[in-house]
């Protein structure tokens, strides 16, 4: 069967036998080659191209009109790297779709790579939830995120590849305690992960304005008004109360990023003070910073940054910071993360384009090249000789939405 979205080369009589098995498996061969395709290349478009890769690498990319047999033909459709999602929380959804009806976590990400990878991504994060109780305070259980660690490590795929954003309360000794049995477990030679220190208490951060939380509490979480008070003030409260735990939880990550264990975020800083400290304390990517001086401070101080696609999308913060759009205009964003909205990648780069805030390459760079940098990952992100065959075939023809019709990922 052809992949969705275009269709095997048709080759004369007496060419070679078209590729075997993996095509018919939907997984890419080591070894194959896309004719026919607009390639996006960090700064262009390159038309009628074709992409040749050789052992799960891309080996070349040449350029013009060419009757050069191909394993696929791709309909003239455009060829991006694939998509790179550095912080995702929807896989806490997926294993719990309802309340109290969880369903068992290794078919949640089964489920959930389907969605994923029809969007276009890749290479995912899944957040990991080290902490002791929601942002709005309900029970949490650290001993999940470690469970949602070690699923996502022994999930086989040759869709996605499923990594961990390990997201730690500061506020939580609980959560602390988890991420520093998870961190001590790794091998040795184990790469950085991916660690984000976050503060949700009302009154700064995210929840610069209590209001935001208050209205959350009362329709998402159904309190009236008198116990969304006195929860947004107990929060308040904790936060003061807790502050021993959350200097020394910073002192540890510190440690960590200097030892080199872990790439260090901070989540949602909204001062250049917030920056500052961040940078001090070895931290390398302001994620999701909620004022445009934050933003500022974290590009002269060389952080890389990140903003939410769905922020993109509906042109405002859902809890009233700055709109990711101001921060793209001013040149204070780097990379996008799809947040809550799994889908959300492709669909925000694409209103950039239409919008003309980007041209096309560059946004298209916010939801790959970018990434790759907030992650580490210099193997992936980009069309470039050497660099992994992970790619996304989108079609731009119908409609106001470009939509992915296929992913190709590399088995290395």
């Amino acid at each position: 069967m052809p992949l969705t979205g275009f269709a095997p080369h048709q080759r004369p009589p007496a060419a070679p036998a078209p590729v075997p098995g993996p095509w018919q498996m939907g997984r890419a061969p080591a070894d194959y080659a896309v004719r026919n395709i607009r390639a996006v290349l960090p700064d262009q478009i390159i038309r009628h191209a074709t992409v040749v890769v050789r052992e799960g690498r891309i080996a070349g990319i040449l350029t013009g009109r060419s009757d050069t047999l191909a394993d696929l033909d791709g309909a003239n459709l455009l060829l991006t790297p694939g998509f790179i999602d550095v912080h995702s929380d929807a896989l806490e959804g997926e294993r719990m779709p309802r309340a109290h009806a969880e369903v068992p976590l290794e078919f949640a990400l089964a489920s959930y790579e389907g969605r994923i990878a029809s969007a276009g991504t890749t290479t995912m994060f899944h957040g990991a939830a080290f902490q002791h109780q929601t942002a709005r305070g309900l029970t949490r259980r650290a001993h999940l995120a470690l469970e949602m660690c070690l699923a996502v490590e022994e999930h086989l795929s040759y869709r996605v590849d499923h990594r961990v954003l390990h997201r730690l309360d500061l506020l939580s000794e609980e959560g602390a305690r988890t991420l520093k049995r998870r961190l001590d477990a790794l091998p040795e030679d184990a790469p950085a992960q991916l660690v984000s220190h976050e503060d949700h208490t009302p009154g700064q951060g995210q929840y610069a304005d209590p209001q935001v939380m208050l209205r959350s509490l009362m329709d998402a979480d159904g309190l009236n008004l008198a116990d969304a008070q006195e929860q947004v003030q107990r929060l308040i409260r904790e936060r003061e109360q807790n502050l021993p735990i959350r200097e020394a939880n910073l002192a540890w990550l510190a440690e960590e990023a200097a030892r080199g264990r872990i790439r260090l975020l901070g989540h949602d800083p909204d001062s250049p003070e917030e920056i500052t400290a961040l940078a001090a304390r070895g931290g390398s990517v302001a994620e999701f910073p909620t004022t445009r001086a934050a933003a500022q401070a974290a590009r002269e101080q060389g952080l890389t940054i990140v903003a939410g696609a769905p922020n993109i999308l509906r042109g405002v913060s859902h809890s009233g910071n700055i709109s990711a759009r101001e921060l793209v205009e001013a040149g204070l964003v780097d990379a996008l993360a799809s947040d809550y909205l799994p889908t959300g990648l492709l669909a925000a780069a694409a209103l950039l384009a239409k919008h003309g805030i980007l041209p096309l390459p560059e946004a298209v760079g916010l939801i790959t090249s970018g990434p790759a940098r907030v992650a580490g990952l210099d193997d992936r992100g980009t069309l470039g000789e050497g660099l992994r065959a992970d790619f996304a075939l989108i079609d731009d023809s119908t409609g106001e939405w470009p939509r992915a019709v296929a992913t190709l990922k590399s088995d290395l």
